[in-house]
Formats: C-alpha cells, structure tokens, sequence
C-alpha cells in the first residue's frame, strides 16, 4: 500500500479530482490554501499582494497499481502547464 501525497497549484484543482476518479481512488484528505514555493521554479504560492496564488495538498491511501497509474495521471497534468506547480511523492506505509 502506498501513500500518494499531492500538491498543486488550487488552478489545477479540477484536473486532479478528475484524475481521482479516472483512477478510482475514492478516499482522500485535502487541505485547501496551503502556501509553498516549489524547489524548482515557478513562482511562490503565498496568498500575499506579491504572490497572490494559493496551493492545495491531500494525501490518500491506494494499493500500489492505483498509486503507479495516479501518479503517471497528474504528472500528465503537471506536463500541460509546468510554471502552475503540482508535485507528487509517495512512500510506502503499513495496513494495520
């Protein structure tokens, strides 16, 4: 069972609630208005006068298939418009 941790740009935010469901991965947890500045570029997301832009994040729990093809699904995504930001980790947890 893996872990897929997301973040992105909250523009990108339909596009990954699609790619949840074309992945069948139905349980999430999401946190909306998180700021981040990426470490590869792209501007910062602050929520300020400056950086006026906003993150979200969620995690969700998938056997390891789900993981491998909802990953390829979003960096997809991020692929059509890199400078918005979306990144996604996953590691390995216990089913207990």
């Amino acid at each position: 069972m893996k872990a897929v941790f997301i973040t992105y740009n909250e523009a990108h935010g339909e596009a990954v609630m699609e790619a949840l469901e074309k992945c069948f991965v139905r349980g999430f947890t999401m946190w909306e208005q998180v700021q981040g500045r990426g470490t590869k570029e792209g501007e910062p997301h602050l929520g300020s006068h400056a950086w006026p832009t906003m993150n979200s994040a969620m995690v969700t729990f998938v056997d390891d298939e789900a993981a491998k093809r909802l990953k390829e699904r979003l960096k997809e995504i991020d692929a059509l418009k890199p400078k918005l930001g979306l990144r996604v980790f996953s590691w390995t947890v216990d089913e207990d």
